[in-house]
């Protein structure tokens, strides 16, 4: 399996220093506005339509970079909007467009629409790049509009606008082999015996406070280890970082499950095993049913082996059991060719499940809708953004446009069955008038 490096996020003594979840906003460029003028010699001062087209907004992309280990940057930078295209110009020259923005994110960032929920990008491997929000359209610039009967239009199409949008980004550890097991337990210990990864290593609670990815090597092979931070009783109900921690257990093919054995600390080695596959179901099924390899650490220490005994017997036959230390890597080699057999077995990380086709753009479907406010009929939707884009009210070739749009794409009919009458008022965009059948 690919790997983001040897060492995927660095150990931090603050929480607050780790951030795998944010919310940022985004929007694309608006599109520029067609310009409206006419070509001019002297002695002519108008000889013809020359308005060139606007230039088209920037796009808002993501890109997977393996060089960032959390997302911490975004919380001093939250918002990211690309640049607007620019006007038409005369003699027919097109606007420049907007410069897109590209977001980079850490490998394992998962991209939610913040309103629906819905899944937008997995940023599984490094480059990866996904194209989020699409920059709007330059308006036709007055020459486009020339017909046949229409030599002279005096108006020129706006640049269409765009909307903000909110994302929600959550970073999830790509890994195969999930270490977990309560605080002080020997996870940060063992994953720096097995692998070059150096995580913080002391002997009190919570040492560990944000995942650390180590490269365990297996001969001409390799796997990738995880060591999330100590889970709690009442981690799956958010209690202490529960939510933040369980979430980067989903992107593993199994579990390395640690007990500490030894019993030193007052707590009971089979109820701590119990507790800890309590709060996997608790958040969810998928990680209840992930195959779990045991590591009974600190089996040195004088007492363990009573405690090996009863856990070997209750579990015995459901699990793989391993006896470790892991303070002199004690029993690892054992650990770790158990650990690759199993993985040859199970079938890759998985994605999450996206939706492909998902990207933040103006519809081009034209669509209405009519309702009431007090007397007056007020229509919106998308036909009326349009209108709004090509009509110049001081013109009038451009408000006959607006009228026969009105008519051919059935507002005029709909009016009409609504109850609308002659002198009602109706609005449309900016556009207030009399109703006349």
């Amino acid at each position: 399996m690919q790997t983001s490096g040897l060492k995927f996020i660095t150990t931090m003594t603050d929480r607050n220093s780790f951030t795998d979840k944010v919310r940022i906003t985004i929007k694309a460029g608006d599109g520029g506005d067609g310009m409206n003028s006419f070509k001019a010699f002297k002695g002519k001062p108008a000889c013809g339509p020359d308005g060139g087209d606007g230039g088209k907004g920037g796009d808002v992309y993501i890109l997977a970079d393996r060089g960032l280990g959390d997302l911490l940057s975004f919380r001093y930078t939250s918002k990211y909007v690309a640049g607007n295209g620019e006007r038409g110009g005369t003699n027919l020259c097109s606007g420049k467009g907007g410069e897109d923005v590209i977001i980079k994110v850490p490998v394992g960032t998962v991209v939610k629409d913040y309103e629906t929920g819905t899944v937008i990008a997995d940023m599984f491997s490094d480059g990866e790049k996904k194209l989020i929000a699409e920059g709007g359209r330059g308006g036709k610039g007055n020459t486009r509009f020339t017909t046949a009967r229409r030599h002279a239009p005096n108006f020129a199409q706006k640049g269409e606008k765009t909307d903000i949008h909110t994302l929600v980004l959550e970073l999830k550890v790509i890994a195969d082999v999930g270490i977990i097991g309560f605080p002080n337990v020997g996870k940060s210990t063992l994953l720096s015996k097995i692998s070059a990864a150096r995580p913080k290593v002391a002997n009190y609670h919570f040492t560990t406070l944000s995942p650390n990815l180590g490269v365990v090597k297996y001969y001409d092979n390799s796997f990738v280890a995880a060591d999330i931070p100590g889970l709690i009783e009442g981690a799956s109900s958010g209690a202490g970082l529960g939510h933040d921690f369980l979430r980067h257990i989903e992107r593993t093919r199994m579990l390395l499950h640690v007990v500490d054995i030894s019993g030193v600390e007052g707590r009971d080695p089979i109820e701590d095993f119990v507790k800890i596959n309590a709060e996997l179901a608790g958040y969810s099924q998928k990680l209840a049913s992930l195959p779990q390899v045991i590591a009974l650490n600190k089996c040195d220490i004088f007492g363990a082996e009573e405690n090996i005994k009863a856990f070997k017997k209750k579990y015995g036959k459901k699990y793989k059991i391993f006896t470790i230390s892991a303070i002199n890597a004690g029993g690892t080699e054992e650990l770790v060719k158990a650990l690759f057999e199993m993985l040859q077995t199970l079938p890759p990380v998985a994605r999450e499940e996206v939706d492909e086709l998902f990207t933040y753009r103006k519809s081009g479907n034209l669509e209405f809708e009519i309702y009431m406010d007090g007397d007056a009929y007020v229509v919106v939707g998308t036909l009326v953004d349009m209108l709004c884009r090509n009509v110049s009210l001081d013109d009038p070739e451009s408000m006959a446009y607006f009228q026969k749009i009105l008519r051919e794409k059935g507002v005029i009919s709909r009016l009409e069955a609504m109850g609308a009458k002659e002198k009602d008022t109706v609005v449309v965009g900016d556009v207030e008038f009399d109703f006349i059948p």
